[in-house]
Order: structure tokens, then C-alpha cells, then sequence
């Protein structure tokens, strides 16, 4: 079996926002390695999927409870970013191959 690179970048920061700009925020990326599983199995695929969820927590980092704006952006985050890892990640389940790790990535504030 082989990896599959998961890059899940957090499309609702990048709207709106021309592709080359220069006050762009950073791209932050956490590897989600899954050699370790057999994909082809249910609870392959709910191992991956907590990997997944804990380095989408990473990625989008928290923000203080008195932050309502930073709370909803970081909800907001972990969502699309979660979206986006979740949809390369049925790949590498229906295809059961291990390669390269896993990566879910976010653009920073």
C-alpha cells in the first residue's frame, strides 16, 4: 500500500483574495501519516478520520472564548479545512494505498 498527500487548503481565506497577493497569510501544514493502517477496513478509515480531525485542530489553531470573531473564524476553518482533507482522504481509502503522508494544510491569520 502507498500514502496519499492530503493538502487541504482553507479556501474561505483565500476568497476574494488575488492568487499572488503579497499580504496573503501563510500556508500552515500538518502530516497525517497512515502507513500504520489498513485503509481497506472500517476502523482504518475511522483511525485516519480522528488523525485527520486532531490535525485539523492543529492547523487552525484556537482562539480565546472572549474572541467571538476569532471563534467563528477557527469554527469556519477547521470546517473547510476538515471538507478538504475528508475529500482526499476518501481517496486514499477507496484506493487502500499508502505512499506519501498525509498533509492538511490552512493558510494562518
Amino acid at each position: 500500500m502507498q500514502k496519499l498527500p492530503i493538502l487541504a487548503a482553507l479556501t474561505a481565506l483565500a476568497l476574494g483574495q488575488p492568487a499572488l497577493a503579497q499580504d496573503a497569510p501563510p500556508t500552515r501544514t500538518a502530516v497525517v501519516d497512515h502507513r500504520d493502517l489498513d485503509l481497506s477496513t472500517d476502523k482504518g478509515a475511522r483511525a485516519l478520520d480522528r488523525r485527520i480531525w486532531r490535525a485539523v485542530v492543529e492547523v487552525c489553531g484556537t482562539a480565546p472564548d472572549y474572541d467571538l470573531e476569532g471563534k467563528n473564524q477557527v469554527r469556519e476553518c477547521r470546517r473547510d479545512t476538515r471538507r478538504l482533507a475528508a475529500a482526499d482522504a476518501e481517496l486514499a481509502i477507496a484506493e487502500a494505498k499508502q505512499g506519501q503522508p498525509i498533509r492538511v494544510t490552512t493558510r494562518a491569520k
